[in-house]
């Protein structure tokens, strides 16, 4: 979602709304003024994109009763106050009660171009994040969850409702990381099976030597160390589903088995001669191409041709980017539930971060960052860019911000020795009010910390 860049002006002065329109519009951005808070309210609404400005002295309703008014509209929209000289101190508390930002008059056109901007950023975000809790919610129904709005996704999810319900066997196609599991798992819940068994197996993770006795079962007796009868993968799975994950690992020996299997939809264990019928699905699921591979001859390509019934592929995560902040907030709410911990939501320049990764290890490895976001995204120096990366960020020893670093010790300093008087600090820092303020804003410093930290 993207703010259309609106303003909404109130002051009852048609010279301060002309020349303030003028200096909006031309920072490109749409001005609607109005010369009292009554009017203007009706316009306000959860969905409202922009911010507004509001003068604290107006006729009838005053500024403070208008932003208690927007606040009951929605609590997060943007109200910029203006204030003359005698208001500072009902502005402050304005802010404390819920106000964005208060701007003292005069003022410059620049000030309050800059400080429309960064409410207009912080509102697109929060439209931004209750989309995409709206796009969660409407993933909220029982069983895993296919997230994504980019069209090779919607069309996925299309294809799983119309097969989830058949019993025709299913090949998942896609790299390591991108949900293979997720997708055998959501035919399985979608389906008249879904009271039965699941089960997966990674033909990749079993020995060789002992693979058909994990997928068929044994009885007693028919090898070494066989002392009992072993129920197999396979009848385990009898009225559910069987994921076979990375089949291309399958030796070609166990393949010859498997497609058997398939085509008889019955069984004998190892060291029997009965048949066993079976009522299974079997979802076969691999990150590279078997075709290729039994070209290679590393696949039988009967087997191959016998599983791809159905054929899903599911696209790199680097391929439907779009569906990055949609994931990312899922997983952050998915990992503040395990941990117990409030998720931090991620600003627009954080997305930007995460858009331009290629992400190599796919949906898997977002999910992962997501979790370590979680955990330690409020810690100092824990960015997404480190996180990412894996090393420690590279602090930055420019001369404005060495500057910056002693400028703000020097007010802090000042605000500890004066007990956070302001009046004291411009005197000892020999300043003006409005420019302590801003430089106070800047560093994001607050005198009644400081009153505290003097009296405890």
């Amino acid at each position: 979602m993207k703010t259309e860049n609106k303003v909404l002006f109130i002051d009852d002065e048609k010279h301060i709304r002309q020349a303030n329109t003028q200096t909006l519009e031309l920072a490109d951005l749409e001005v609607l003024c109005h010369e009292d808070a009554e009017s203007a309210l009706p316009l306000l609404s959860m969905e409202w994109p922009g911010v507004v400005i509001c003068d604290i002295r107006l006729p009838a309703m005053n500024g403070l009763e208008f932003l208690a008014q927007a606040q009951k509209v929605d609590r997060d929209l943007p109200v910029i106050l203006i204030t003359g000289h005698g208001d500072i101190s009902t502005a402050v508390q304005a802010m404390r009660d819920g106000a964005y930002d208060f701007i003292e008059k005069p003022y410059s056109a620049e000030r309050l171009v800059k400080t429309v901007q960064r409410a207009l950023e912080k509102r697109t975000l929060t439209l931004e994040n209750r989309l995409l809790r709206q796009e969660l919610d409407a993933h909220s129904t029982p069983g895993p969850r296919i997230i994504g709005r980019t069209p090779s996704m919607v069309q996925l999810r299309a294809t799983i409702a119309r097969i989830a319900d058949t019993n025709a066997d299913i090949l998942v196609v896609g790299e390591t990381g991108t949900g293979k599991e997720l997708v055998a798992r959501s035919l399985h819940e979608h389906s008249r099976r879904s009271m039965k068994n699941f089960v997966a197996v990674n033909c990749g993770a079993v020995p060789e030597s002992i693979i058909e006795s994990e997928l068929f079962g044994h009885e007693a007796g028919a090898f070494t160390d066989a002392k009992k009868t072993r129920i197999g993968k396979f009848e385990h799975a009898s009225g559910g589903t069987l994921l076979l994950d990375e089949i291309e690992s399958m030796p070609i020996r166990t393949q010859v088995h498997l497609l058997r299997v398939l085509q008889e939809r019955c069984l004998e264990r190892l060291g029997s001669n009965k048949l066993i019928p079976l009522d299974v699905r079997v979802v076969a699921a691999s990150k590279i191409n078997l075709l290729q591979a039994a070209e290679a001859g590393t696949f039988r390509e009967d087997l191959y041709y016998r599983l791809n019934v159905v054929c899903l592929e599911i696209p790199p995560l680097r391929a439907r980017l779009e569906d990055i902040p949609l994931l990312f907030h899922h997983f952050l709410l998915v990992a503040g539930h395990r941990y117990q911990q409030e998720a931090p939501l991620p600003t627009s320049s954080q997305m930007n971060v995460l858009m331009a990764h290629s992400w190599p290890g796919n949906v898997r490895e977002l999910r992962n960052l997501a979790e370590r976001y979680v955990l330690l995204g409020g810690q100092y120096g824990w960015s997404l860019e480190r996180m990412l990366s894996g090393t420690e960020e590279k602090r930055e020893y420019s001369l404005a911000s060495q500057v910056d670093c002693f400028e703000r010790g020097l007010i802090e300093q000042a605000l500890l020795s004066c007990n956070g008087s302001i009046k004291d600090v411009m005197d000892t820092l020999a300043i003006p009010r409005k420019t302590l303020y801003d430089k106070m804003r800047k560093y994001g410093l607050n005198k009644s910390d400081y009153k505290e930290e003097r009296s405890s």
